[in-house]
């Protein structure tokens, strides 16, 4: 235990207060309106992006953008090998900015970029990219790997399975089957919801992380059967794509009652810092779900 861990693990437990929590996001969900919802958000802790009078779309990718300040401002309290871990877990911003970056490439509309600041992996270079072959150059040049492709879709692709794969081997053992689960997910929704088989350049990396009997299943239930147990738990019960989405709010869930159990912890190291991540994020979700109900009228989704 080094003095960062533990400057490090009691800032994490101290961002705690900056969620909302599923009773306020409740709230925030049954107001009347979008704009009434943004105005009230705007007076939290998600002001530090949230602004009144943001469209739907724009106060959503706040909550995101508030999210990422908290884990730089966590990151610069640890240790290397912290903020070497927060670094890891921010690639979800760094996929989510290639995303855009593809689809203004393609002449479509795209949202801002995130600002990682030194949480970046790649993507001052990314950011130059001019089309989807230098993407693809780029990160084979790059901790990220070569995705196995240039079209749009293996890139995406192989970033997530990139992201899975490094996370699997680098977090605690309290967090691996949040990816394993994770993963059985996005192949479930690849191969037996949209009815595509994953690219040829991404069959590796989902083998090593799912077992090769799992990616050859005929249907989700036969795929529940074959996967390992550290990521079957994430499928149990959906017999048929279409529940694919509660075996998601399942998975976000878990994440967020493991991710308290890790605060709970004594220990000054990487468990608590850990655990403030995984609420801090289904804080998030919660809070974007939120906005989005308040946006159709108003509601209270027990699910939140």
């Amino acid at each position: 235990m080094t003095a960062a861990w533990v400057s490090g693990s009691t800032r994490a437990r101290g961002l705690l207060s900056r969620g909302l929590g599923p009773r306020r996001a409740r709230r925030l969900a049954a107001c009347g309106s979008c704009a009434e919802a943004v105005a009230v958000l705007a007076r939290s802790s998600y002001g530090h992006d949230v602004r009144p009078g943001q469209s739907l779309a724009d106060a959503q990718w706040a909550v995101l953008a508030t999210l990422l300040w908290h884990l730089r401002v966590l990151a610069g309290w640890l240790p290397r090998e912290g903020g070497e871990m927060m670094r890891l877990i921010a690639r979800w911003f760094e996929i989510a900015n290639v995303d855009e970056l593809m689809c203004r490439l393609g002449g479509r509309p795209a949202e801002p970029e995130f600002v990682l600041g030194s949480l970046a992996t790649t993507w001052p270079r990314l950011r130059g990219c001019r089309s989807l072959t230098e993407i693809r150059a780029t990160l084979a040049a790059s901790p990220w790997g070569d995705p196995g492709g240039a079209a749009r879709r293996e890139i995406q692709l192989g970033m997530r399975l990139s992201w899975a794969e490094r996370l699997a081997a680098t977090l605690p053992p309290a967090a691996r089957g949040w990816v394993a689960g994770a993963t059985a997910l996005l192949v479930a929704r690849e191969r037996h919801a949209e009815r595509r088989e994953l690219p040829a350049g991404t069959g590796g990396r989902s083998r090593a992380l799912l077992g090769p009997a799992a990616l050859a299943a005929a249907s989700v239930a036969d795929m529940t059967a074959r996967l390992p147990s550290s990521a079957r738990w994430a499928l149990l019960e959906i017999d048929d794509p279409s529940g694919l989405w509660t075996a998601e709010r399942r998975w976000w869930r878990r994440v967020e009652d493991d991710g308290r159990a890790l605060l709970a912890g004594s220990a000054f190291s990487a468990g608590p810092v850990l655990g403030a991540v995984a609420v801090l994020a289904a804080d998030a979700r919660r809070v974007r779900a939120a906005l989005e109900l308040a946006a159709r009228g108003g509601g209270d989704d027990v699910l939140l």
